[in-house]
């Protein structure tokens, strides 16, 4: 006979950890349980370490302060990603409109920067064009983008995250991909591709 129980479910441990006081023992459970893949799912999101562990932290107080919000319409997982997300959003809006009020015109930045730049790697220099094909969605397209791809989540799954409905996820990653393929191609010369 096993007298070990079986671990409790993440939908388990959230009902639990609303019933809690301030630090219990399901609450703590599911942040180590999720610490990595939201900090993961953050640094997509934000793309910097700094970043990303600004908004892990902010993630996980929200959900101690919201810990009863979760209803069980989804999986935990897909309802904290959807936090992450919202979160992360928020914060890069937030940076955003910052930055443009501290930034330099762009005619400052081009003559103030250097011009004899050390060449990068063929392979950083595709991942600085993939990043900056992404940087040119607006942030809930760039976010879709990254959840559907980059994690790997469902259209169902997106649709619970960004309450929207799943043909509605389908229709937006499809539209996207064809304005991506449009400025890939215009970014690497393709002419085919970027008319089509």
């Amino acid at each position: 006979m096993n007298d070990e129980s079986p671990e409790p479910t993440d939908e388990e441990l959230a009902a639990q950890a609303a019933r809690e006081g301030s630090d219990g023992v399901a609450f703590t459970a599911l942040m180590e349980r999720h610490r990595e893949r939201v900090w993961r799912v953050c640094w997509r999101l934000m793309g910097t370490q700094h970043d990303a562990e600004d908004a892990a932290q902010e993630v996980f107080v929200r959900l101690f302060f919201d810990r009863g919000s979760f209803a069980g319409r989804s999986a935990y997982t897909t309802w904290l990603h959807g936090v992450a997300v919202r979160t992360c959003l928020t914060l890069r809006r937030s940076r955003s409109r910052r930055r443009r009020r501290e930034e330099p015109d762009t005619d400052e930045r081009i003559a103030s920067a250097p011009d004899d730049a050390a060449q990068p790697s063929a392979a950083i220099e595709a991942g600085h064009d993939v990043a900056s094909l992404l940087d040119g969605l607006d942030e809930e397209d760039r976010a879709l983008v990254l959840m559907r791809f980059a994690e790997g989540h469902d259209y169902d799954q997106l649709a619970e995250m960004f309450g929207i409905s799943a043909g509605a996820c389908r229709m937006r990653i499809s539209r996207i991909r064809e304005r991506l393929a449009a400025r890939a191609g215009r970014l690497f010369g393709d002419e085919a591709t970027a008319k089509g």
